[in-house]
């Protein structure tokens, strides 16, 4: 299997982000939800938002990364015949998706900058983006929560559309990211 995408498959390159953003939503997800099972202040809810928090941030480098990768090599063709409107969906799916993995670490910065807190990286503090204002930050953290909501159906529909691809209509498409030769 070669490193970088060719016309048939995607390459390691490729594969690996996907599935290591894949794996990181999947922490940053779990650890804000998990929080929840913790009283307010105590040691692991606050362990589980700091790790949120630099997660999030590993998630906006990343991204940029992925996103390099992504112009610099070629995308595989779509393995089915698609209708225009199954391209155009596909399309803004994988656009909102990168939007998603884009904003989201963004506004969490926003909002431990707006609050006046210090952002965690790895033993390192991010400087402040905003001066503090907490109606700000209260504004930007309820957009936030509706797009982290939204982000849950966004992965499922993905999600759903791979195994639609898979199950339905049996084209390798699932097994290409999954780098399983089907031949």
């Amino acid at each position: 299997m070669s490193w970088k995408n060719t016309t048939e498959r995607f390459g390691l390159i490729s594969i690996g982000f996907h599935w290591l953003m894949f794996l990181l939503l999947v922490a940053v997800y779990a650890c804000i939800e998990f929080r929840e099972l913790y009283p307010k202040g105590s040691d692991p809810r606050e362990a589980l938002k700091s790790w949120h928090f630099m997660l999030g941030l590993t998630v906006f480098i990343l991204v940029w990364l992925r996103l390099l990768a992504r112009l610099l090599q070629i995308n595989p063709k779509s393995l089915s015949p698609s209708t225009t409107w199954q391209t155009f969906a596909a399309k803004m799916t994988h656009f909102t998706l990168y939007l998603l993995m884009l904003s989201m670490p963004l506004m969490g910065w926003l909002i431990l900058s707006a609050e006046g807190k210090l952002i965690p990286f790895y033993g390192m503090a991010l400087p402040s983006l905003v001066a503090e204002n907490h109606d700000l930050a209260e504004f930007i953290e309820e957009i936030h929560e509706t797009v982290g909501t939204l982000g849950y159906f966004l992965i499922a529909l993905h999600t759903l559309a791979a195994l639609f691809h898979h199950y339905r209509l049996k084209d390798g498409t699932l097994m290409r990211i999954l780098s399983i030769n089907r031949h």
